[in-house]
């Protein structure tokens, strides 16, 4: 079938994209389910800085590439052997198919899905296939596929393992962020921080995810939640989401600020600024015993250098969240309970619904700070 979708073709246009254009709104090919995939219409996408580190360059993959990972949409075909989703059904898209069998499946840690990753750094769906292509001269060229989703198109040929089905009261425009911004900012409080009533929480860096994470502290009940980011308009909001405390990351004494407020530094600091610096930063504040989790992620050649005396006499800890630790099929139905409950007010981090059209314009937006997280309406 034709489709219309954003194309990138090449990374590392220079910026403001409204004028470079780096997503080109082509016509493509896209073929339906083979076994075990599904075809989805695609209704609502968010603009993530995954798909942002894709078009200036940071995060190199294969190209040309059918940009988008966190997207909803609407069940309308079903490849041979799907029989637990039916025509008409809402999904949210993950990002990280998952095989069901490797090791790291076998061990409910499905966002290390070790089929899945080489797929997503390939281009592929998890079979293998490529189910996008372009029409040159009467002959296909295949286009690949970001993060085994695609979802800046007007639909998406997936694997059925990157579903999860959502109640249909849900609005697209809000169900689209539970794919990635809910999914990695909760996740990393719930099940990488493993957050408790009580606890003393800092969330540096204040994008999509990291305003998703600040709700997941205050819905766990930490006692004290510190927002940090180089941002005042962030820290602003973060402080009417239910951030206790705000430190701009800026301030020379930036640490002896979150000591301060903490009495000696904080239980959990969660990084989601991309950053070395900010991972740094989240180091430092941590008291003793208390532990950095990072769902950030910074250019692929980043190292993170730290005092490996005082990691252990302070008995700190250091971890990675991917995808927010998350097994999707479990989690992202009790992120949306909470949602409806009110415990969890993700709509609240919908800064501008946009035209397809307007993608271009978005990631200028995303680019420069002036969105907590903006979705395209397909």
């Amino acid at each position: 079938m034709k489709i219309r979708a954003a194309v990138l073709e090449q990374s590392g246009l220079p910026a403001p994209y409204a004028e470079s254009l780096p997503l080109k709104l082509r016509e493509v090919d896209l073929a339906g389910p083979g076994e075990g995939e599904v075809l989805v219409r695609v209704v609502a996408a968010g603009l993530c800085h995954s798909d942002l580190s894709v078009i200036d360059g940071n995060r190199p993959r294969p190209l040309p590439m059918v940009l988008g990972h966190e997207a909803a949409g609407v069940v309308e075909e079903l490849g041979m052997g799907v029989h637990d989703l039916k025509v008409g059904d809402h999904v949210v898209f993950v990002f990280v198919p998952s095989c069901g069998q490797c090791e790291c499946c076998m061990d409910a840690r499905p966002a290390l899905c070790i089929p899945g990753a080489a797929a997503n750094g390939a281009g592929t769906l998890i079979s293998g296939a490529r189910r996008l292509s372009e029409t040159h001269h009467d002959q296909g060229h295949p286009l690949n596929h970001h993060l085994g989703v695609s979802g800046f198109a007007e639909f998406a040929t997936v694997s059925r393992n990157s579903l999860v089905k959502v109640d249909d009261s849900l609005a697209f425009e809000h169900a689209a962020l539970f794919g990635c911004a809910v999914l990695t900012g909760v996740g990393a409080a719930f099940n990488g921080a493993n957050v408790r009533p009580a606890d003393r929480v800092a969330v540096i860096g204040l994008g999509g995810v990291g305003m998703a994470a600040l709700l997941g502290a205050r819905a766990a009940g930490a006692e004290q939640i510190l927002a940090i980011d180089i941002s005042r308009e962030k820290l602003a909001i973060a402080v009417s989401l239910g951030a206790t405390d705000a430190v701009l990351a800026t301030d020379a004494d930036a640490v002896q600020q979150v000591k301060d407020l903490t009495h000696g530094g904080v239980d959990h600091a969660i990084e989601l600024a991309g950053s070395i610096a900010a991972l740094g930063l989240g180091y430092q504040i941590i008291r003793r015993g208390g532990e950095l989790t990072t769902g950030g992620l910074p250019p692929p050649n980043a190292t993170f250098a730290l005092l490996a005396v005082n990691l252990v006499a302070d008995e700190k800890t250091v971890r990675g969240s991917y995808l927010g630790s998350c097994v999707p099929a479990r989690d992202i139905p009790r992120f949306v309970r909470l949602f409806q409950r009110g415990l969890l007010p993700v709509d609240r981090l919908l800064t501008e619904i946009m035209p397809l059209a307007d993608i271009n314009r978005g990631f200028d937006l995303l680019r420069e700070g002036r969105l907590v997280r903006g979705v395209v309406r397909i």
